[in-house]
């Protein structure tokens, strides 16, 4: 059963380079029917005049939700987004991972009822991400071999993502596996989301919130799909987060894992009046 419309969250935070790039590329969809909603946890105004511009060269309804800077709020930052959406389905992109033209209709192709979706990257470096935005290279349009070059000269660190395997044989073979689950590319119905209160505003400082998400979905009955080889994103570099909040994060995210938790302790249910 596939979605009527879809709503794509995209996260930021102070890359609007990034950002117009991934809000472009997703202009460029071979399907249509979708929104955009931007989810900005606290980035200056240079973010919002560049969604600004970019609102008026794209097709889409193009939305956008800020929140303050009091430090890594991703969780709370998406659950604002996803109160400003209106689409049956859900599918959650980083504001530095671009979408090839087939990503929307590859979840399409993939969402279905009782599941989410758990899709895949390829990481590029930092020298050749300093070149994709500099030179405006249309990597998203890249064929395979282009990107077997890139792998070859450093570019990429794989490409094995960017490989095509159109069939739902195996893509079940994990329903209760969450490692792995990352927002920066996730797909899931809005009701499911809804039935477990959304993301987890508890967690704050960066980890642990994407797998948070999909084990308390798990827990409500809502399944893994493996979206591997057919929406495939590009994952450009940036420097490694701070992660002096992991241990607190992952102390918060065993307690899930013992309870069997499917309720967010702070959900989207607190923010809905408010949006």
């Amino acid at each position: 059963m596939s979605f009527q419309r879809a709503s794509v969250i995209v996260s930021t935070y102070n890359r609007p380079d990034a950002l117009e790039r991934v809000l472009l590329d997703l202009d460029r969809q071979t399907v249509e029917g979708f929104e955009v909603v931007v989810a900005d946890d606290g980035s200056s105004d240079e973010t919002r005049r560049t969604i600004d511009e970019v609102r008026g060269q794209v097709q889409y309804p193009l939305r956008h939700t800020w929140q303050e800077d009091h430090g890594f709020r991703a969780a709370r930052a998406r659950n604002l987004a996803v109160g400003k959406a209106s689409g049956d389905y859900l599918i959650f992109l980083d504001g530095d991972c671009l979408p090839r033209p087939d990503f929307l209709e590859g979840h399409r192709w993939l969402a279905e009822r009782g599941r989410w979706v758990r899709g895949n990257r390829v990481n590029l470096t930092e020298e050749f991400t300093e070149r994709v935005l500099s030179e405006e290279l249309p990597v998203a349009d890249w064929p395979l071999w282009r990107w077997v070059l890139a792998r070859l000269r450093g570019e990429a660190v794989r490409t094995t993502p960017l490989l095509r395997l159109r069939t739902q044989a195996l893509r079940k073979s994990n329903p209760r596996k969450w490692r792995g689950a990352r927002s920066c590319n996730f797909g899931c119905w809005r009701d499911d989301f809804m039935r477990v209160d959304g993301y987890d505003d508890a967690y704050t400082g960066w980890g642990r919130e994407d797998s948070d998400l999909a084990i308390r979905l798990i827990n409500a009955g809502v399944y893994r799909k493996d979206g591997r080889y057919v929406v495939p994103v590009l994952h450009l570099w940036h420097p490694s987060e701070d992660r002096s909040a992991w241990d607190e994060n992952d102390a918060l995210l065993n307690e899930v894992l013992e309870s069997g938790a499917a309720r967010a302790r702070l959900g989207i249910s607190q923010h809905l009046s408010h949006v």
